[in-house]
């Protein structure tokens, strides 16, 4: 059965996807998140770091699998930002060329997230960064209900807390917002031993992808392998449900 792992990228979605166990895997880019479903396989699991099922009010903490593990990640807990009302995400879809459009628009979805959420919470700037993304998963949950058994949510610094039998990541990712070789590093070695080939690891990652995005959808790839063999967690156990039906959880 093939799995894909997928992070969101600047040119749209960076996936490694293994067809079969223990052969090597591929990484691509799509410009889409439903061009890359259609690549795969009917039958393919997808795990991708991007949040699924959306709250209509939300609370201190963000939906319930956010609240669940930031404490599990010690000083990466920052990396789990919390996520606001459907209608917030969903306020602004256009897209804008400028930077004050732009910024106009996350004034005015954070507005939005404000009238729905106690205590009253804007939008953060690397939450809204990533609507049109959401929104795309979205849709497509809502559309394609059979979709939502075998697409479903994690997120990288809790995969690698899984796959570092329950420790966090000592060195971060990136540093004011730029790659930390250590940290990398440290991400690589892991992964390596967790079954991925370090001359993959070592690639330099398709176009639209930065490293740090390749090697979250290297970690995702891994959950969505667990996940096959009956091995993954869900934060809630069992998952919550949104308005529409969609599972609510992250999965490690």
């Amino acid at each position: 059965m093939t799995v894909a792992g997928v992070d969101g990228c600047k040119g749209g979605w960076i996936a490694a996807i293994r067809s079969d166990a223990g052969t090597l895997p591929r990484a691509e880019v799509f410009s889409s998140f439903e061009g890359l479903l259609t690549a795969l396989p009917d039958e393919a699991i997808v795990v991708v770091d991007m949040p699924i099922g959306l709250p209509d009010f939300t609370i201190k903490g963000g939906r319930g699998p956010e609240a669940l593990v930031r404490p599990l990640l010690g000083q990466r807990q920052s990396s789990v930002f919390s996520i606001p009302s459907r209608a917030a995400v969903h306020a602004e879809t256009a897209d804008f060329t400028d930077l004050e459009g732009w910024y106009a628009a996350h004034r005015r979805a954070s507005e939005v997230a404000m009238q729905t959420s106690e205590p009253p919470r804007g939008v953060s700037i690397q939450a809204f960064d990533i609507f049109s993304k959401i929104r795309e998963i979205d849709a497509l949950m809502m559309a394609r209900p059979h979709l939502r058994e075998r697409v479903i949510e994690s997120h990288p610094e809790v995969a690698f807390w899984r796959l570092n039998d329950g420790q966090a990541m000592s060195l971060p990712k990136k540093v004011k917002g730029r790659v930390n070789l250590a940290g990398m590093e440290e991400r690589r070695m892991l992964l390596a031993r967790c079954g991925h080939h370090r001359a993959f690891l070592d690639q330099t990652p398709p176009r639209g992808a930065a490293p740090d995005d390749f090697l979250d959808a290297c970690a995702m790839m891994l959950i969505a392998e667990r996940h096959k063999r009956g091995e993954t967690t869900s934060f809630p156990s069992p998952p919550g449900r949104d308005a529409y039906g969609i599972p609510v959880a992250i999965w490690v």
